[in-house]
């Protein structure tokens, strides 16, 4: 009996279902005057004359007939078209003008090449937010050591993996409404709640409800109908080390970023008992990518620890697709001081072995003495470039405008995107 609902007050179908009747109606009658074949009886009569009267008495029978039966199928044609967008409109999003452009928008990414991003912070949901505009393939694969701000409370409170950066991803690839997504990256001020994100609560709250925190990272996608999918890197417990060039030592991605000592290598240290593995959809995404994107974003403490994870990095060493590796545009104090384009990709390098990275896409944009000023105070500086360092270290270097044109410098979303799928439109043309 759940049929007779599309007939309540308000669903706003049932006119369009009496249109639709009627046009079905007179296409049977057209074709039943066009061929005179008398199935109709005297309501054949009644429209053959009312035909006769329309279209003038001297037209053919078939002519009268094909009349009838167009007026008919427009009718239905109209009262379908009505039927279907009001059951669209009544369950997608607000604010969608036109769904035949809202549907081939969204074939059209399917159609984009699959695209697998590893990093954290910030920097990997800028790259983000311009995939999510070419293609809806993308994996987004998070590093999970963060151990500040309401990400590390939660951590330590709750005994959850850290959702900051997962949330900042999920916000990235949302193709929910704009309050939505304001409202995850809301951030709570005064009282016990001070400093959280409502998006870090609630993710929080999903891996309790669900007792996974994969799960729980799945159930916020659905809720921000992102295009793509995120998955943390592994769903161990784990924290960060870092050996120092001078032989100490640091515990803590917070710690790490505050030591401002040179760094010589990065290890994920699993809690008692926890087997440091990848999700299975992260080696499988690698494995399938038509392009492999490391970065941009925080060197050691963002873009090094998912390459820690030793399943993922076998996976990007063994994958056919390129992989690029996007060198940050200033340097991070306390993390990079000093480091140059090529140190970028040797500390990479290092982690995942020679030939490991193909591309890396660099700045070639000329920044205004005015935009770098701000960053004096801060002891951040623009990232330097020596084309023949990074020959030596069998990369091919991709200069391309990839740096916002306005405010604080950083990649721009679009334009970093474009520079990253050329690579992809690259490598299919030399496999074909």
């Amino acid at each position: 009996m759940r049929f007779l609902r599309w007939f309540y007050p308000g669903v706003g179908v049932k006119r369009w279902l009496v249109l639709f009747s009627l046009g079905v109606f007179l296409i049977a009658a057209g074709l039943a005057v066009a061929v005179d074949a008398h199935v109709l009886g005297q309501l054949e009569e009644g429209m053959r004359n009312l035909t006769m009267a329309a279209t003038g008495r001297f037209i053919s029978r078939a002519v009268r007939g094909a009349f009838l039966a167009a007026v008919g199928a427009a009718m239905a044609f109209v009262a379908v078209q009505r039927i279907v967008r009001t059951i669209i409109l009544g369950v997608l999003p607000a604010g969608i003008s036109s769904i035949a452009d809202t549907i081939y928008h969204r074939r059209q990414l399917a159609r984009g090449p699959r695209v697998v991003a590893l990093g954290g912070g910030t920097g990997l949901s800028v790259l983000l937010r311009g995939l999510k505009e070419y293609t809806s393939n993308i994996t987004a694969i998070v590093t999970v050591t963060d151990d500040g701000g309401s990400s590390g409370r939660l951590r330590e409170e709750m005994g959850v993996l850290p959702p900051g950066d997962i949330r900042n991803c999920l916000v990235a690839l949302a193709d929910a409404e704009p309050t939505m997504q304001k409202l995850f990256q809301y951030r709570f001020k005064g009282g016990r709640l001070d400093g959280h994100s409502f998006g870090n609560l609630f993710i929080a709250a999903m891996s309790e409800l669900t007792g996974d925190f994969e799960e729980a990272v799945r159930e916020s996608s659905r809720v921000l109908a992102i295009r793509g999918r995120v998955l943390p890197s592994t769903t161990s417990k784990v924290v960060l080390n870092a050996e120092f060039e001078d032989g100490t030592s640091a515990y803590g991605e917070t710690t790490i970023s505050k030591s401002f000592k040179p760094i010589r290598r990065i290890f994920l240290q699993p809690e008692e008992g926890n087997d440091v593995r990848a999700l299975p959809d992260a080696v499988e995404a690698i494995g399938a990518a038509d392009l492999v994107i490391l970065g941009p974003g925080s060197l050691f403490t963002s873009v090094i620890p998912n390459l820690a994870v030793g399943d993922l990095a076998d996976a990007i060493r063994e994958t056919p697709a390129p992989v690029v590796y996007i060198v940050n545009v200033m340097t991070q104090p306390g993390e990079t001081d000093g480091l140059d384009a090529a140190g970028h990709v040797r500390a990479v390098v290092d982690q995942l072995g020679p030939g490991s990275v193909d591309y890396v896409i660099v700045p070639g944009d000329a920044l205004a003495p005015e935009r770098l000023r701000a960053y004096d105070d801060q002891g951040a500086h623009p990232v330097t470039i020596a084309p023949r360092s990074l020959d030596d270290l069998r990369v091919k270097t991709v200069r391309a405008q990839v740096i916002a044109a306005t405010g604080l410098v950083r990649h721009d979303p679009d334009r970093l995107a474009k520079a990253a799928l050329r690579l992809a439109e690259v490598n299919r043309s030399v496999v074909r």
